[in-house]
């Protein structure tokens, strides 16, 4: 009981004596630590670090951020776009929940940036509060198994609410872990932490975030990790000993055969009469059936066949539909082919292809500024974790259209921000 007495009373006395260098600094972990939460907390959350920023701003704290600019425009293209929006109602109502895209470069600009080690504090808070989380899920998921006697409360939806998102949570997760995977000199604890939300990252069993993860993994120890060749290749070994003993496991493996066995043989079987639709099916049917189910793969190929008939079809090269009125078409092309009804509520799942279709070409244009010049800073500091979230994003925003979701939104303007803006953490710096 005093060990974590005494943990508490530092982790206040750190937080008392960073805020008296940044107001911000506990009002931004705040943030962070509060978008897995209900969207209240978060919404709260974001009020309060705007608040305080604008009360106690000074005009000679402020400094012109030329890397976030993209982030108020891309805001500012999606308020004008109304103007155009083939939906009013729904463009209009979207603008509030894009609007940390502009307020939260905006409290960047007029405030004083925090420091290099203000920055790896901030991600080590969130990157423990992510942990937490992890517990968290795993005690809740053992409840309810226990209840239930079901195994699928460990693993995608069932571990985490489909409204928060397993591919979602699987980003979250990975952050924290390649923090406590750069961090020199690891406690045991913090070893059990890499352990622990690597496991949650595949019990998530996101293809994709499995995917980019490894291959993160394995650019860090072959490229970024200062250590032996010994401990270099047993963490491999290690990494991929934990990804076989994975594939054992019954929902995780059927996640990745289904897409495997609906490219090889088209029409198998998912259950009953519903048969799953090969990507090469997606692309080239001319119309299909209710009972016609789409694998990931496969509904991404669809959306992009569909998006291009869009572009064919009507004058959206230049303005796009609109800021989130681009569902009108998609429901109409659902009808067009005949498509099951539940189909017609998913968005683009492709940030690229959303930008585009919502916000025409300058909105797209803007989103690869931005991830331009968040990946060229990252590479120009040699800073592995900013490395990892820049291809992370990369990567996420080809099957998920995460800005268009609240917490992805937030999430990712608090993380550009935190690299991009004066102060950013340099390579090699000491991690605290």
């Amino acid at each position: 009981m005093s060990n974590i007495y005494n943990f508490l009373r530092k982790v206040y006395q750190d937080l008392r004596e960073e805020t008296k260098i940044n107001n911000l600094f506990v009002p931004i972990i705040l943030v962070l630590l509060t978008i897995p939460l209900n969207y209240a907390y978060n919404s709260v959350s974001v009020c309060v670090f705007s608040g305080i920023t604008l009360l106690t701003f000074k005009k000679d704290k402020a400094s012109l951020q030329k890397r976030l600019l993209p982030l108020m425009l891309l805001y500012v293209l999606m308020v004008i776009s109304i103007t155009w929006s083939w939906d009013v109602d729904k463009s209009a109502a979207s603008i509030v929940k894009e609007l940390p895209l502009f307020a939260i470069p905006f409290c960047f600009f007029i405030y004083k940036p925090f420091t290099k080690a203000q920055v790896n504090k901030i991600l080590r808070y969130y990157s423990f509060g992510m942990v937490c989380f992890a517990i968290f899920y795993l005690i809740r998921a053992t409840i309810r198994f226990i209840t239930h006697h079901d195994y699928k409360f460990f693993f995608y939806h069932g571990l985490v609410t489909e409204d928060l998102n397993a591919i979602h949570v699987s980003i979250f997760m990975a952050m924290a872990c390649f923090y406590f995977i750069d961090k020199k000199n690891k406690s045991i604890v913090e070893i059990a932490f890499i352990i622990l939300l690597s496991a949650i990252i595949f019990m998530l069993a996101s293809k994709n975030a499995m995917v980019i993860f490894l291959m993160l993994v394995f650019i860090y120890f072959f490229f970024y990790a200062k250590i032996s060749n010994k401990i270099r290749y047993g963490s491999i070994i290690g990494i991929v000993t934990l990804l076989v003993s994975f594939s054992f496991v019954k929902q995780i493996r059927e996640r990745f055969l289904v897409e495997i066995n609906t490219n090889i043989t088209e029409n198998t079987l998912a259950s009953g009469a519903v048969m799953n639709t090969s990507i090469r099916q997606a692309w080239t049917n001319e119309s299909f059936t209710e009972n016609n189910f789409f694998p990931g793969a496969a509904f991404r190929v669809y959306q992009v066949r569909i998006f291009l008939e869009m572009i064919h079809e009507d004058s959206i090269f230049f303005t796009g539909y609109g800021l989130n009125a681009s569902h009108i078409k998609i429901e109409e092309k659902a009808r067009q082919y005949k498509i099951h009804p539940g189909y017609a509520t998913y968005n683009f799942h492709n940030q690229y292809i959303q930008n585009f279709a919502e916000l025409g070409i300058f909105g797209l244009l803007l989103l690869l500024i931005l991830l331009y010049l968040n990946t060229q800073k990252a590479f120009s500091t040699k800073n592995f974790v900013h490395i990892a979230f820049a291809i992370l994003m990369i990567m996420l925003f080809l099957t998920e259209s995460f800005l268009w979701r609240q917490r992805g939104v937030i999430y990712f303007a608090v993380l550009y921000c935190l690299f991009n803006a004066n102060g950013q953490i340099k390579a090699n710096e000491k991690t605290i």
